[in-house]
């Protein structure tokens, strides 16, 4: 295949994409997906919409019954994108570290990096020094927008040559005074619908980060497929959820799919189901982004609540049971629309909506998706049998200069680690993870890298992390330690020495000793014993 030539100056991402051979086959037989080769999604998603619905419509809104129209939003963008090309030089291609509270400023940084052809990299605000890195390091990114809140431990991590610049603090040198001081509107790149917008890191089973490369063209190809045929999205609903940005879960619940559908947003900095279930009937949320863990919460919280105005539940991160669903239902009146997506993938590519909807099942695969389970040498496998989920579509997996690109992209398909059925009748059912992840909330925890962690502590000889089945949260992570000899640290020391290690989400909920890890007899840890102790 033949890139369509690039607007990136710096050359970097394009560079390290892997081999055309070892990418997934895409496909872009439905309609809408005809992508021209020239186009900036931030441009689509804003500019064109204004242009198509006018500039006074609402775009985001926020707790404190704060709204931004279209066209504010769309001049604080054009504000930003000056700063960071005529101020700090921030050049096509460069990669621009986003960090921050969900909120319309952190969604503003993310358009405006864009539309000025540079890259994205969101991560959560709760990630520490260490974790923030290693990030920097695989993306080699040179420039950082911080809010000021949270711009202790991006310093902490001590990135050579990366440039920090604050935004909602107080100082002279703040983004958004800079922003009031250019002028607008600022014309987006003509970058190339195949130039990298975004990185997104997951996590890897080995612990290592990955970094996912996704293309303008991508982040439009996830609205036009899951958003407009399955979520089908009004100009009047307003969406709110609990994933952060720095998930492609809540980049695409809480930005792109509004934006593209010319609605609007509710950014919470705090989406608990505590806080949700109040913000979602003050402000009258029609469309509700969040993990099942999030929707067994609400059920015990629901009394006192009014959520008239909620008419699309959506569901992902991790597997929604048939009793969850049938709570929800039973309570509400509404249907949740179960999916399962991918970093890799950007969104949701299996999902059904309304009468199409089956409890217990993820749905089907996405119109423009297709989807089959194989057994581990890549051949389809009888319907009712299980085996690894196999999908392709518009978008897939790209790497970034990662070795596992071979392992996720198999004879075309991306393989999303997952083990499922297919049903006679076409629908897809989740049996459980194939690998060593854990999935805990809707977050996607890698064992290793909790192990890792917890081996920097001195008195631990051994570690070993697993997840153990959890009511709420679908799966808790649980560490085993072997601690050194006349060592006498316990839970509640390694917990605070955790919880300065890694983001909360990670941090074990329960620390089991032993005096020794279940080994193979040629040393390979044996974690599925240590699900047996459960």
């Amino acid at each position: 295949m033949e890139f369509t030539p690039s607007a990136h100056t710096d050359t970097f991402a394009r560079d390290h994409l892997p081999a055309v051979e070892d990418w997934p086959e895409l496909l872009f037989q439905l309609p809408g997906l005809a992508y021209p080769d020239r186009l900036n999604c931030a441009a689509e998603l804003l500019d064109a919409t204004v242009a198509r619905l006018g500039p006074d419509r609402p775009a985001f809104r926020t707790a404190d019954g704060g709204v931004w129209s279209y066209g504010e939003l769309q001049d604080r963008v054009d504000r930003i994108a000056r700063v960071l090309t005529a101020d700090l030089g921030v050049a096509p291609g460069n990669r621009v570290l986003l960090r921050g509270p969900t909120g319309p400023w952190l969604a503003a940084c993310w358009l405006a990096v864009v539309k000025a052809g540079a890259v994205a990299v969101t991560v959560l605000p709760q990630q520490r020094s260490r974790e923030l890195a290693t990030v920097c390091e695989i993306a080699q990114v040179g420039h950082a927008l911080c809010h000021a809140s949270v711009q202790e431990d991006l310093e902490r991590a001590a990135v050579p040559g990366l440039r920090i610049v604050p935004y909602g603090g107080t100082g002279p040198d703040d983004l958004l005074r800079r922003a009031e001081r250019q002028p607008g509107p600022f014309a987006a790149v003509d970058t190339a619908a195949d130039d990298v917008a975004l990185i997104a890191f997951t996590s890897g089973t080995t612990g290592r980060p990955k970094g996912c490369m996704h293309f303008h063209r991508d982040v439009l190809a996830v609205a036009d497929t899951f958003s407009r045929q399955v979520l089908r999205p009004e100009p009047d609903d307003v969406f709110a959820g609990s994933p952060p940005l720095g998930f492609t879960f809540g980049l695409g619940g809480l930005v792109v799919f509004p934006l593209r559908a010319g609605a609007s947003a509710l950014l919470l900095p705090q989406a608990g189901p505590r806080q949700l279930l109040p913000a979602l009937a003050e402000h009258r949320v029609s469309v509700l982004f969040t993990a099942p863990t999030a929707y067994r919460t609400m059920l015990d919280e629901l009394d006192g609540h009014d959520l008239g105005a909620l008419r699309r539940c959506v569901s992902a991160g991790e597997n929604l049971p048939a009793a969850t669903w049938e709570a929800w239902y039973e309570r509400t009146g509404l249907r949740i629309i179960n999916g399962i997506g991918a970093t890799e993938l950007l969104h949701i590519f299996i999902s059904a909506a309304d009468g199409d909807i089956r409890p217990g099942t993820t749905g089907l695969p996405v119109p423009g998706w297709q989807a089959r389970v194989v057994d581990p040498e890549g051949k389809p496998v009888p319907d009712g049998e299980p085996g690894l989920l196999a999908v392709r579509g518009p978008v897939g997996c790209r790497y970034l200069a990662d070795p596992r690109q071979r392992e996720y992209v198999r004879d075309g398909w991306n393989l999303t680690g997952d083990t499922y059925v297919r049903e006679p009748d076409g629908y897809f059912r989740y049996v459980a993870r194939a690998d060593d992840m854990i999935i805990s909330a809707g977050y996607n925890i890698a064992g290793p890298e909790v192990e890792e962690a917890l081996l920097r502590h001195p008195d631990v000889l051994e570690a070993a992390v697993v997840g153990r089945p959890d009511e709420r949260r679908g799966q808790a992570v649980v560490a085993y330690a072997v601690l050194r000899e006349g060592a006498a640290a316990g839970a509640e020391e390694l917990r605070a020495f955790m919880k300065a290690e890694l983001a909360p989400h990670k941090c074990p909920r329960a620390f089991v000793f032993l005096p020794e890890l279940p080994r193979t007899g040629t040393g390979k840890l044996q974690r599925f014993r240590l699900r047996d102790l459960q």
